[in-house]
């Protein structure tokens, strides 16, 4: 009788099984696997979760990039030194570096666990929260409680829910939200903004202050923001403020990329804007600010929410006519919170949680009008 063919390491009965889904996981990352279906394949395609996560991570690379020249841009400003463009970049880049680092070894070392637990497959959905968390906090938030807040967020918010494609909220805006609420002096206020640390001359400088165009706006109104700076520097992103949202250019350039491969909703995007205009006018004409409804849109985290997270397709509305309302209202609630609440002047990380919140029940009102309008059509008929 020929010996039966024995398992091998990382295969069922293997000695070293246990390690199946983090071994698949780096085997997978960069090609399509080579298995196929048995019988005839229905869908010719080599796109998967992974391909569409990493799709994502390239349109963030363009307001990564400029972010980090901008760190060292607002450095140098504030410290008078006479750097060059490549001496802010690299500057920006030491400062960031960290911070992917931290957010990327915290969550992949707990979804690679939770994979193994389950004994199942690693999900790729952290390959884009690892890379959006670190562009929606400070520049210099401790190293420390980016990491909890991390864990915070992959363990409560995706791993209790079974994973990526079973979470409620959005994971990056949980960690966000978890830092704002637990560190609130790390994660407000007019001296986060800007680094407090100068790669290898100084050390824990103090009383660095410069406030954001949401921040001077709120405080001071139209005059008070133009003082300090300009609608073009707001667009270009030559201010103060998280990492990834100051470009509306860099933004832009990903969002084009994710409505030309479909990988996220245009309509979301366009009724988010929609909402953040209609209410921002509004707001005009009652009083409630001194601002252009346009300038919402470059302020803060406004265009950068409306295009790389209230359309995570997990936790945004899935019918077509409920992505146009659910988009309608993180713009609409985003300005609202803005003008009327004056403990919070960033209203989108409140907006977006709480929509993904709504967001099923958006899905249901729509299926159901929907039926019942069919029924109606079938009875007249």
């Amino acid at each position: 009788m020929a010996d039966e063919k024995k398992p091998g390491l990382f295969e069922k009965g293997g000695k070293l099984y246990w390690l199946h889904s983090t071994i698949d996981a780096f085997d997978t990352f960069l090609r399509v696997p080579g298995t196929v279906t048995a019988k005839g394949a229905h869908v010719r395609d080599g796109i998967d979760l992974k391909r569409v996560m990493i799709m994502v991570v390239i349109a963030l690379v363009p307001a990564a990039l400029f972010g980090m020249y901008n760190v060292g841009l607002q450095t140098s400003t504030v410290y008078g030194l006479d750097w060059g463009f490549f001496q802010k970049f690299w500057y920006g880049l030491l400062r960031m570096l960290p911070l992917f680092v931290v957010s990327y070894a915290v969550g992949l070392a707990i979804e690679f666990a939770s994979s193994q637990i389950r004994e199942e497959e690693v999900n790729e959905g952290y390959l884009v929260t690892g890379f959006l968390i670190p562009l929606i906090v400070p520049v210099d938030v401790p190293l420390w409680m980016l990491a909890l807040a991390v864990a915070f967020s992959v363990i409560f918010v995706k791993e209790v829910f079974g994973g990526t494609g079973m979470n409620i909220w959005n994971p990056a805006l949980v960690a966000r939200a978890f830092l704002f609420f637990s560190y609130p002096s790390s994660m407000s206020g007019s001296g986060v903004w800007v680094s407090k640390t100068w790669v290898g001359v100084l050390k824990d400088v103090d009383a660095v202050s410069t406030a954001t165009p949401l921040a001077l706006a709120h405080d001071g109104g139209l005059a008070e923001l133009g003082a300090h700076y300009s609608f073009m520097d707001m667009f270009w992103g030559f201010i103060p403020g998280s990492t990834g949202e100051t470009s509306v250019i860099a933004i832009l350039l990903g969002a084009i990329l994710l409505i030309w491969t479909g990988v996220a909703s245009w309509k979301i995007m366009l009724s988010s804007l929609a909402g953040g205009l209609l209410v921002g006018w509004l707001g005009q004409i009652a009083g409630a600010t001194e601002l252009p409804c346009y300038y919402q849109l470059v302020m803060g985290g406004f265009l950068f929410g409306s295009v790389f997270m209230a359309t995570d397709p997990v936790t945004a509305a899935q019918t077509e006519c409920g992505k146009w309302i659910y988009g309608f209202l993180v713009g609409a609630l985003a300005v609202v919170v803005r003008l009327w609440n004056p403990g919070y002047m960033e209203g989108m990380m409140l907006a977006i949680l709480l929509m993904n919140t709504f967001a099923p029940l958006i899905d249901h009102c729509v299926v159901t009008v929907h039926i019942n309008r069919r029924e109606k059509k079938l009875r007249t008929v």
